[in-house]
């Protein structure tokens, strides 16, 4: 006798969602911008049914907010912008999507995919730019500072340099700033890092605090000595 096989019980929660793109980004000056396509894929081997959540529902309008995907295909979900006023700019919100079989009601999976609404094409393309300046800048201080460790690692050194001091004080600073997406700030919102931002000054601060920790041990401790 032939044994059919049962699809085994899944977990709720634990269904990995399949969603391109995960992140959104409206711009209020160009209007093509305005209207956005989340596409959902199912690549599972049974029918599911989605249901699209958002923690700002006044400012967008999601076509056909629930619905399903058969097997092995995708579907596409419109949202549009509807409120594009500037005291939104920067804000990030969250649009979060849940699947379940069409047979049950507790949910599978979910996804969530950010959303953030700037000014125009142009200020996206300078905090990029400057992204990439503060990269560099931060690469070739480091290589700088590696460069003069190594030339006075002979000789015994009383402290850390200025440049070792003034970095890590960037760095400080660079931290101590607001996120992008942060509502309540005094700070101006040119002057919000992103996380990618953040994530190199911590990196980067790391490395000078390991240099300014070595800075107290004598120069022939930190030279290899020959293998006899």
């Amino acid at each position: 006798m032939q044994q059919h096989r049962q699809q085994p019980e899944l977990v709720e929660g634990n269904l990995p969602v399949f969603v391109f793109p995960t992140e959104l980004v409206f711009y209020a000056e160009d209007q093509s911008t305005h209207k956005q396509v989340l596409t959902l894929y199912n690549p599972y081997e049974f029918a599911l049914k989605f249901k699209v959540l958002c923690t700002a529902p006044n400012k967008y309008v999601v076509v056909d907010a629930a619905g399903a995907v058969k097997p092995k295909c995708c579907v596409d979900i419109v949202i549009r912008h509807r409120d594009v006023r500037p005291c939104h700019y920067g804000v990030i919100d969250k649009f979060r999507l849940q699947v379940s079989e069409q047979s049950q009601r507790k949910a599978l999976g979910k996804k969530e995919v950010i959303s953030v609404l700037l000014p125009s094409t142009k200020e996206q393309e300078r905090k990029e730019e400057e992204d990439k300046h503060i990269k560099e800048h931060l690469a070739e201080a480091v290589f700088f500072e590696q460069t003069s460790f190594q030339q006075e690692s002979r000789t015994v050194s009383s402290g850390p340099s200025l440049l070792t001091v003034f970095l890590g004080i960037i760095c400080i600073v660079a931290l101590m700033l607001p996120t992008l997406g942060e509502a309540e700030s005094l700070v101006p919102v040119y002057l919000h890092l992103s996380v990618n931002q953040k994530l190199v000054a911590a990196y980067v601060l790391g490395g000078v605090c390991f240099r300014v920790g070595d800075h107290g041990h004598p120069a022939y401790m930190r030279e290899e000595q020959p293998v006899k």
